[in-house]
């Protein structure tokens, strides 16, 4: 048997949770592309899909208050009567969430998020 060895830098590298985020952030943002922010970081595309699919999944989470990031949030006015975001978030009442394909989902504010995470993952894999 016969042993290879290895001499070099090392290819493996190691990176940090905000990192991770911030590249997967860069890749997915308006105007930008997968292969190009790969490119400027050495990375394979593929791992940035999956650092993304493990966001997705709650895998990778920034460290502290359980807030992974953020998302692109547009209040809408149905009526001169609409409640401010405040005051809907501090009364518990219905919320609604935009997701991809015109799905509407709505849901209480004092949902916990990982209970939320869940939901919106069920409802995206439908």
């Amino acid at each position: 048997m016969r042993a290879e060895v290895l001499v070099g830098p090392e290819r493996r590298r190691r990176w940090s949770v905000e990192q991770k985020l911030r590249i997967v952030g860069e890749a997915f943002a308006p105007e930008a592309g997968v292969a190009e922010v790969a490119r400027r970081y050495d990375v394979a595309r593929a791992q940035i899909y999956q650092w993304r699919a493990a966001l997705r999944d709650g895998r990778l989470t920034e460290p502290g208050p359980g807030v992974v990031g953020f998302m692109p949030v547009e209040v809408t006015a149905s009526s001169s009567m609409a409640p401010s975001v405040t005051s809907v978030l501090e009364a518990g009442q219905p919320v609604e969430i935009g997701l991809v394909g015109g799905r509407v989902l709505k849901v209480s504010s004092s949902l916990p998020a990982t209970d939320l995470r869940r939901l919106i993952r069920a409802v995206e894999g439908a």
